[in-house]
């Protein structure tokens, strides 16, 4: 690796801002109408954080380019 790229064309960078996005929707408590919240909820966060984490480690594995 020894070309550089923009941060924003980084997977790993795009697969770190949604986490996050999906953690602090999990601290606002994102409400679900006629469906058991909590449940609801913790199941999706789940879900798409370790989907998420997941693109993370193989979208650097992949990388091409450094961050730069």
């Amino acid at each position: 690796m020894t070309t550089t790229k923009p941060w924003y064309l980084s997977r790993t960078i795009w697969a770190s801002f949604v986490t996050v996005l999906i953690g602090a929707g999990g601290l606002a408590g994102l409400p679900v109408e006629g469906i058991d919240g909590s449940s609801l909820t913790d199941t999706l966060l789940q879900g798409v954080t370790a989907f998420c984490g997941l693109l993370s480690i193989f979208g650097r594995l992949w990388a091409k380019e450094r961050i730069g």
